[in-house]
């Protein structure tokens, strides 16, 4: 079933403009999102065909089975307390049962959790994106000799240098295993390669060093230390790292690198935004969608204060929700009895 199924067939309960436009920060360049909630056919939701959420190819448009909505409300989830405090000039549609679902009868305490918790893990997004913007990895990938290193005295000499001095070749080497000495091997070396040494790797993809049998009489060349733990690391970091430059939004992207701030500046817009949303909640007892502080939040979008600043004023939030949570007025919780009953009389009119 597609978004336009569900208007073919006038399931569509609610239908709103979302995002920057519905917060009163949207740019020339900006998208407009749709969020809405739709109620199934009657065959298909007392049948095996229950669909709690539909969204186009993009994803900026998602409509939200009518259930699944108010479940979402019940655990205060910010996307969907947002789209229920959606200002009249965002509303493209409402039928006269969404009236039933009040937003003071789910905004809870639960709030400090569902919106500044989700703001720090966007935080910790931030960070994780700055990471990746300021150490980039080369797109040639390493192999397991990149993390080997060979003992000299008290000191070590990179696996690779030490083979390039010695005029030696990884294919001719042989290991055997050190008792009780992890990542420790004893290396030999076979110049004519008529041993039978299996190399220290089989091939770029090892994910360990191959051992070899070592004749008796044999002397080994010296002691090689094989840093699995650190190639495994470089190994997800590489993944993620391509991984991100092939999904990444190239807008934002460019935009980043413009102000030069090394970091992904609307991520921590929305950031903050959230958290004063979370502030205002626990203050306030009500969602106001539209933002007072446009310019504000547009100059975090821009790039124009430093990545500490917004850190900090992150964490100042953070402290001053932590303090209005205590003498916050807000119920513990959203009123669930409500709620069930509400939806139990919207789908007995709809399915009369």
């Amino acid at each position: 079933m597609t978004i336009q199924d569900l208007k073919d067939k006038n399931c569509i309960l609610f239908e709103v403009i979302s995002g920057s436009k519905s917060f009163g920060l949207d740019t020339p360049s900006s998208d407009t999102d749709i969020k809405g909630v739709f109620y199934l056919p009657k065959e298909q939701f007392y049948g095996f065909e229950y669909i709690p959420q539909i969204s186009n190819e993009t994803n900026d448009e998602v409509y939200y089975e009518i259930g699944r909505f108010v479940e979402l409300l019940l655990k205060n989830n910010p996307n969907i307390l947002e789209v229920l405090a959606t200002s009249n000039d965002c509303i493209l549609y409402k039928h006269p049962l969404m009236d039933y679902l009040k937003l003071e009868d789910f905004i809870s305490k639960l709030c400090k959790d569902s919106f500044a918790g989700y703001a720090q893990t966007q935080i910790k997004k931030a960070r994780g994106l700055k990471k990746k913007i300021v150490n980039p990895i080369e797109k040639e990938r390493k192999n397991l000799l990149h993390f080997c290193s060979i003992l000299q005295g008290y000191n070590t000499i990179s696996l690779l240098d030490w083979l390039n001095q010695n005029n030696f070749s990884q294919e001719h080497c042989g290991l055997i295993n050190i008792p009780h000495a992890k990542g420790m091997f004893a290396l030999f070396y076979d110049e004519n390669n008529v041993l039978g040494y299996k190399g220290i790797i089989k091939n770029e993809k090892s994910n360990e060093v191959s051992v070899s049998s070592i004749p008796k009489g044999e002397k080994e060349q010296a002691y090689l230390y094989c840093n699995l733990d650190g190639y495994s690391k470089y190994c997800k970091e590489y993944t993620e790292y391509w991984e991100w430059i092939e999904k990444r939004n190239e807008e934002r992207f460019n935009t980043n690198q413009q102000h030069g701030k090394n970091y992904d500046s609307k991520n921590m817009m929305h950031t903050i935004r959230l958290l004063q949303s979370a502030y205002q909640i626990i203050t306030t007892r009500t969602l106001i969608t539209k933002v007072n502080n446009r310019e504000e939040l547009l100059s975090i979008k821009k790039g124009e204060i430093e990545y500490d600043n917004l850190l900090q004023k992150a964490d100042n939030l953070i402290q001053s929700i932590e303090e209005a949570y205590l003498v916050s007025t807000l119920p513990e919780l959203p009123n669930y009895d409500k709620a069930l009953h509400n939806l139990i009389t919207i789908r007995e009119i709809l399915y009369r």
